[in-house]
């Protein structure tokens, strides 16, 4: 909270008020539930509260939403600084920003959701090698970094793994296949058997998800693979969870 007081000196009254700063979203880490990353700080980073983040192989990877928000910024700086990079406001002040990206995956204006795809892992701008750098902001100010409520060590490296979009249980989603059945599979792939069927627009309880078959749908193209019940499975492309990446537990 910041107080401020303010004297009116010509009436001789002292007049006092406050404004407080709203709490900062409840961000989680810009990636998939259940991704592991390498989060790396420097006492010469610039800004200095900002933090990168890789993995092995990670060009080209999904950067989703730390928190729900409207897209403010779509920028191409070119080889220089943040690349091409992307702001997102989430209102009272509080935005985050997401640099380096390979490409872009919404526009400016656009509401988004927390866990949806913004872009991908790139390495453009300033940047020496594929990573994601990341900012937290309050009024244009890059501050400490916090995620599920846990705050960030500074300064060096530490792994991290993403609980965005995890939700817990009773998960549920929407099947769209534009009026025709959607197939249950005995396991996470088209190459297993057929064990029933799902009607278009029905509500399923997803339990967990794991990769499998990457298949093309109504919500783009997905490897991930919804478990629904006991030996049943359906493609996260054509259900509609609010996010493109992990919503619930990995299958064990």
């Amino acid at each position: 909270m910041h107080t401020f007081l303010r004297t009116l000196c010509g009436a001789g009254t002292l007049i006092l008020w406050a404004t407080t700063a709203t709490a900062a979203p409840a961000y989680q880490m810009p990636f998939a539930c259940g991704e592991t990353w390498s989060l790396t700080t420097f006492s010469h980073h610039n800004p200095l509260r900002a933090v990168d983040m890789n993995r092995s192989g990670d060009l080209g990877d999904p950067v989703v939403a730390a928190a729900a928000g409207t897209v403010s910024v779509r920028r191409d700086l070119g080889n220089s600084s943040y690349g091409r990079y992307l702001v997102v406001n989430h209102g009272s002040g509080h935005d985050t920003l997401y640099a380096h990206l390979q490409s872009f995956s919404v526009s400016v204006g656009q509401s988004v959701r927390q866990g949806q795809r913004l872009g991908y892992v790139g390495n453009t701008g300033g940047s020496q090698g594929p990573h994601l750098h990341f900012e937290e902001r309050y009024q244009g100010s890059a501050q400490p970094i916090r995620f599920d409520g846990r705050a960030l060590p500074y300064y060096g490296t530490v792994s991290w793994t993403s609980r965005n979009s995890c939700g817990g249980g009773n998960v549920t989603g929407v099947v769209n296949t534009n009026g025709t059945p959607l197939n249950v599979r005995s396991g996470p792939g088209t190459g297993y058997s057929v064990v029933g069927t799902v009607a278009d627009g029905a509500t399923v309880t997803i339990q967990c998800q794991m990769p499998g078959t990457t298949v093309t749908g109504p919500y783009g193209t997905s490897s991930i693979w919804d478990r629904i019940g006991s030996g049943r499975y359906i493609s996260d492309a054509y259900v509609r969870t609010g996010s493109d990446g992990y919503v619930a537990p990995r299958c064990p």
